[in-house]
């Protein structure tokens, strides 16, 4: 069996999955807090807008060959 402290690729295999998961932590733990701060958006405007729809039949000069 190998002596663990010889096995400095094991070591550094950990630390990356160590730091990685460190990462993610803080990450969500920001957009946690941020979102928490935040003032709500309206999702949805209070006015409605028409808008024009033109009509085209498949009969029109446009389409002609």
């Amino acid at each position: 069996m190998s002596n663990w402290t010889s096995l400095w690729y094991v070591w550094l295999l950990l630390l990356t999955v160590f730091l990685l998961l460190l990462c993610g932590i803080t990450a969500s733990f920001i957009k946690f807090c941020c979102r928490k701060k935040r003032f709500p958006v309206e999702t949805f405007s209070r006015h409605s807008y028409d808008s024009p729809v033109i009509a085209m039949d498949g009969d029109s000069t446009a389409h002609s060959t």
